[in-house]
């Protein structure tokens, strides 16, 4: 029998040791209520005070599997055409072994093409910190190199993006992250050989989503997110979401290749949102009696005006 602690061993030296062409951006299953976080635009397209956390943990029962938290902030500014927010995610795989987290300050510029058509653009600044623990990883593996722990190193990058929405429809283009990075550490020896660790890649969004009119009280809502990065394989979220009564949010999602998911939201009041999520993968790492799935956790709290939601609800 495959003991925990060997395919633990088996994930960690994977993921922080071997050679990868490119890393990718963190992943969400609740990307239609998570947009700020991919697409810079979004901020302030809610029309008010918007803040929302989300945590994500990957692949549970396997010890050291990835766990990611979201926090971002964004709010229209009043009696202008620009926005502003605020987006902390932090990555970790391992236990801390590895540990990102991206600090970003995003600002937008809506135009108003219509009564209910907007297009807006957007640029999110700032970077991130990278931390590697080796102690740790040759706790697991002895033969891991002697070399210095990275603590955090300090990456700038910015991004853009541009998101046109209707009542009932968005699109948006984004690169949340422009700048490629390389984190490697060439040793105490005098070689020129390079111990290359991870290399950040340019991930490319896009995302779309409508709202179908069932009946007065049902509504359908399909969203569908593509991801591309240069040197991994193409990502294809689809999800097809029904709303009752504007309070209730239930459906599933496909990741092409990779997961099916099941999806719950549930409009607590005006104000408050919870949303729920549960990944199986379908690879042969979804078939171990270690993996459990994965799962997420959204919560969206919000300075609604009663005028603005018999007005304008927003589905997105």
């Amino acid at each position: 029998m495959i003991k925990r602690s060997i395919l633990a061993t088996v994930l960690l030296v994977v993921l922080a040791l071997e050679s990868v062409s490119a890393q990718q951006d963190a992943q969400y299953t609740q990307y239609m209520f998570n947009t700020l976080a991919v697409n810079p635009a979004y901020a302030g397209s809610r029309g008010q005070l918007s803040i929302a956390a989300l945590y994500r943990a990957q692949w549970v029962g396997l010890d050291g599997a990835p766990t990611t938290q979201t926090l971002n902030l964004h709010s229209p500014i009043r009696n202008s055409n620009l926005g502003y927010g605020v987006s902390i995610v932090n990555d970790e795989i391992g236990d801390g072994v590895v540990q990102e987290t991206y600090i970003d300050a995003t600002v937008s510029y809506t135009l108003k093409l219509a009564q209910d058509r907007k297009l807006s653009f957007g640029v999110k600044v700032g970077g991130n910190l990278l931390n590697l623990d080796f102690e740790k990883l040759r706790k697991i593996d002895d033969e891991v190199v002697e070399t210095d722990n990275i603590d955090n190193k300090f990456s700038p990058n910015f991004g853009l993006g541009f998101y046109y929405h209707t009542n009932k429809f968005y699109f948006g283009l984004s690169a949340p992250n422009l700048l490629e990075t390389d984190h490697f550490d060439s040793g105490n020896s005098s070689s020129d050989d390079v111990q290359f660790l991870s290399q950040d890649k340019v991930n490319l969004y896009a995302i779309t989503g409508y709202v179908f009119d069932l009946n007065n009280d049902l509504k359908f809502k399909p969203a569908l997110l593509t991801k591309i990065v240069d040197g991994a394989p193409l990502q294809v979220d689809l999800s097809a979401n029904f709303m009752y009564n504007e309070k209730f949010t239930f459906g599933a999602a496909y990741r092409w290749d990779a997961a099916v998911s099941a999806l719950a939201g549930f409009q607590i009041s005006d104000q408050v949102m919870l949303g729920l999520a549960y990944d199986k993968e379908t690879t042969e790492l979804g078939g171990t009696q270690f993996n459990d799935g994965s799962f997420e956790v959204f919560l969206r709290f919000e300075l609604v005006r009663a005028f603005e939601k018999l007005v304008s609800p927003r589905f997105f």
